[in-house]
């Protein structure tokens, strides 16, 4: 690192945003509407004395510049933004306060709770309206400059079809942090997640995307540090460019596109989940880190009482994504990750948020409008959590084309189904076949939805079966966090379990809920661990729990090689069979490859569901056959048949029921493939068409016939 001697900064120019080096010096911009004075601070190698403070000399349409010749890649920086303290008005600088840069592409460490972070005297009577003169430099993270990537040519581009997608959705840090390859000095890091072990895992699952959750820098809240806790999760952004500083092992920047490159190289796409509804600020009593000292007016949405926040995520603030320059932000953030770190595709959290023009939802948002249109980003997988806290703010099925949604119907009627719960049947029909009630309009396809059972945001699979309630005391919050509402059986006892059958019973709903989802139209999304049993002791909003909790324990591995092998066949059985992964609703028409309908709903007694059969209160057995079909080659773009119908049975009862298998005039004989009731996986055995099969309660069996 080169620090130049001289106190003064050449004129710059206002763009790019944030720290530039072209080689023969730094441009440093800022975007701020409102501020007075801006004053870069450049601080020693430890990042702990301040050795320059300089007004950046330029302030071109609200961009403050200025430019540093022979600087280098490493210096170390922070602004002061001076302007009014007015929070009556909206206005909360304190150039008192060092702030971080939204364009940050490094950090210098992770960023810790401090009183000295408030711009009020916390515990005045006036709460924010006081005035905090305290210096708190010494406490915030800076800003590191870093070289250009140069081109990497050699990374894949995968570009999977949605349709092939299987998503995985894992935690950066407690993914490896208890894993047995990894050395110590790396777990927890983007360096351990491409350890060959780490990726054979992921690769042998049959999974094509990873989706790592919040890897931008981010804050921890005042309660939770009180708690003696930390922000876990990283829902708590900062910062939408660098990555958090726990997550490299050596504190290179490149770590993190290494990682990609090892992920491309094994065949998997990397999605990132991002969160540009809200910032780790707050509310009004929170800290001032970045946002709030640059400009508070323009970055957030305020009230008409412009002391308070417009609060649709309920994490106290909004980002303002109306604004020109804040929406530059987000855009300028996605397609940094997308170039210059190869990553495929983003979920985008409490994505309702990102869409309010005004108060109100609009799927002709300037948002959708700019990603839809950019270039590189038009590339790239995206994925929206299609709610929020606003008014208004369930809107699933809302988003344009292009885009993929979470699909909680999904998740909600597939656990109600298996719990045992009454007139699931229709439900689970629509789930099965793409929730074509939901997403069928406007000519999107059943890759419109993301389907999962679990997510970060829960219970594990493990818990889901074990647990009728949740189990937060960790939390430290009197257990009132996290969902109520789990649709989850805990199959006859609360918590861990050594009665045989209560653990027959949760090991076979492990199997029923991922064949469930496996074997369902849309897109798969496995949360990491659950192939093998991993559980949070019942805690269903982990966000706080960096430990043993939170982390993943790679020990139940051994002990649950038996589900891993069939979540293993699972997946690839989707991806050999295109029926399970079609990119078309199913019509119930007769198919162009035999004279047999591409989807038939069966009763237990063998024939086409009746209107009777659906509404039956009792009934908790469904069949439906599929028919076989042919899939058009992405690469040669020839059709190829699947010359295989299958035939799936699921019965949710109590009871054991007999199906009888169906004869269509091409389906002389069923083999079957998958049967829950089994611990293990046999040999197919077969089965005559008309004849019947026993299937056990709360089992699921899968057949196939050659045509």
């Amino acid at each position: 690192m080169t620090v130049p001697v001289g106190p003064r900064l050449k004129q710059g120019r206002p763009y790019p945003l944030g720290a530039t080096f072209d080689g023969r010096g730094v441009n440093f911009a800022l975007f701020s509407a409102n501020a007075e004075k801006v004053e870069l601070c450049l601080f020693d190698a430890a990042g702990v004395r301040e050795t320059e403070r300089l007004p950046l000399p330029e302030c071109t349409e609200e961009v403050w510049h200025g430019y540093w010749p022979g600087a280098e890649p490493g210096l170390l920086y922070g602004y002061r933004v001076h302007g009014p303290y007015d929070p009556v008005n909206g206005h909360r600088f304190n150039a008192n306060k060092l702030l971080i840069d939204p364009y940050a592409k490094q950090l210098s460490g992770s960023l810790e709770w401090n009183e000295l972070h408030y711009g009020y005297i916390a515990g005045d009577v006036r709460e924010d309206l006081s005035f905090d003169t305290r210096d708190d430099a010494a406490v915030v993270p800076k800003g590191r400059v870093i070289a250009p990537f140069p081109a990497q040519a050699d990374d894949k581009v995968l570009r999977t079809p949605r349709s092939h997608t299987v998503i995985y959705e894992l935690h950066v840090r407690g993914y490896t942090m208890r894993h047995p390859s990894v050395g110590k000095e790396l777990r927890g890091t983007m360096a351990a997640l491409r350890h060959p072990d780490v990726i054979r895992h992921i690769r042998d699952l049959g999974i094509t995307a990873v989706e790592l959750l919040p890897v931008h820098p981010f804050a921890t809240t005042q309660a939770l540090a009180k708690n003696g806790l930390r922000e876990f999760w990283g829902y708590n952004s900062i910062n939408f460019f660098a990555p958090e500083p726990r997550y490299l092992a050596q504190g290179d920047v490149g770590e993190f596109r290494r990682t990609v490159q090892a992920f491309h190289d094994a065949g998997i796409e990397v999605i990132l989940d991002v969160v540009f509804n809200h910032t780790g600020e707050i509310d009004e009593l929170g800290p001032t880190l970045c946002f709030r000292g640059i400009d508070n007016a323009s970055y957030y949405r305020l009230a008409e009482d412009k002391r308070r926040y417009l609060d649709f995520t309920g994490c106290g603030n909004t980002l303002n994504i109306g604004h020109p320059r804040v929406l530059q932000m987000v855009m300028d953030s996605l397609r940094y990750w997308a170039n210059d770190m190869h990553v495929d595709g983003f979920r985008f959290d409490l994505a309702i948020s990102l869409a309010r023009q005004s108060h109100d939802f609009s799927p002709e948002a300037a948002f959708f409008t700019c990603v839809l249109q950019d270039p590189l980003l038009a590339k790239t997988k995206l994925i929206a959590e299609p709610w929020d806290l606003g008014p208004e703010g369930y809107r699933l099925s809302g988003f344009p084309p292009r885009w993929s949604e979470w699909n909680d119907k999904f998740r909600d009627d597939v656990r109600k189904f298996w719990r045992g719960d009454e007139s699931m049947l229709g439900d689970l029909a629509f789930r099965l076949s793409g929730s074509s009630d939901v997403f069928n309009h406007g000519k999107r396809r059943p890759t419109a939805g993301v389907n999962f059972v679990t997510a970060h945001d829960g219970f594990t699979l493990h818990d889901l079966v074990s647990y009728n309630v949740k189990h937060n005391e960790a939390n430290r919050e009197d257990d009132v966090d996290g969902a109520n509402g789990n649709l989850s059986w805990n199959c006859g006892a609360e918590g861990p379990s050594e009665d045989p059958a209560v653990i027959r019973l949760r090991e076979r709903q492990k199997r029923n809920l991922m064949a469930t989802l496996l074997l369902s139209l849309g897109i798969p999304m496995i949360l990491a661990g659950d192939e093998f049993g991993r559980t949070q002791r019942g805690n269903n909003n982990a966000y706080c729990q960096d430990n043993d909790i939170g982390w993943i324990d790679w020990s139940e591995l051994d002990r649950n090689r038996g589900l891993l092998a069939f979540v293993q066949r699972l997946v690839r059985l989707r991806a050999d069979h295109p029926v399970f992964r079609r990119s078309a609703f199913f019509l119930g028409d007769r198919t162009d490859e035999s004279d047999v309908k591409d989807i038939v709903w069966l009763s237990p007694e063998g024939h086409e569901m009746t209107q009777a059969d659906w509404a039956s209160l009792r009934n908790r057995c469904l069949g439906v056959r599929y028919a076989a079909m042919s899939e058009m080659d992405s690469e040669t773009y020839t059709r190829r048949l699947d010359p295989h119908a299958f035939l799936l049975l699921m019965n949710a009862g109590a009871q054991p029921a007999k199906f009888v298998l169906p004869d269509t005039g091409a389906d002389r004989k069923w083999s079957c493939v998958v049967d829950t009731a089994a611990a293990d996986a046999a040999a197919a055995v077969q089965f005559n068409a008309q004849s019947a099969f026993p299937l056990e309660a709360h089992a699921l069996a899968l057949f196939v016939s050659e045509v």
